[in-house]
Formats: C-alpha cells, structure tokens, sequence
C-alpha cells in the first residue's frame, strides 16, 4: 500500500510505503515522482538506512536536496507508515 505525503512546488510527489520489516528493523520506501512529457522521474529511498534503491531522469543535485529533506521528515514518514498513512493519522 502506498500513502501520498507531499507534492513540492515542481509537482514532484513524495509518497511511502505501509511500514515493512526487515531482519527486525522497520522500513519504509519513499518514492519521489515528477511529470515529465512522456512518463515520470522517478526516484525510490528506503529509510532508514537512506538507501537509494532506483533513480531515474533526477540529477545529484536534486537527490541531495531530497536526502536532506528526507533526514527532517523520517520520523514523521516512518510514524505515519506505522499508522496507515497521513488521513488515518489525522484521525487518531
């Protein structure tokens, strides 16, 4: 299952999984889309070893920017991929 959690300003969308777990260690990917005329780039981030597991179209520059935004939301991605995403989060 996949949650939406963001879209930035260049339509880009951030996006992660329901938490997941992996030799007793909790996972969440985090997946970043952009538009682009014939399909998307696309990048994927598994927290919280800030793993990047697929890159494509994104240039360094932009996949820092994301790892820097990733290392201030973590906590809150991984708490809302606990919960079911950020809807059922509102809720409770």
């Amino acid at each position: 299952m996949m949650y939406p959690y963001l879209t930035l300003g260049d339509e880009t969308e951030i996006v992660h999984s329901h938490l997941k777990e992996e030799n007793g260690i909790k996972v969440v990917d985090v997946y970043f889309e952009r538009p682009k005329p014939y399909g998307f780039d696309s990048a994927r981030c598994r927290l919280p070893y800030y793993e990047w597991i697929m890159r494509d179209g994104f240039t360094d520059e932009e996949l820092s920017r994301f790892e820097s935004f990733l290392q201030t939301n973590a906590h809150t991605i991984i708490k809302y991929a606990e919960l079911g995403g950020i809807g059922v989060a509102k809720a409770v």
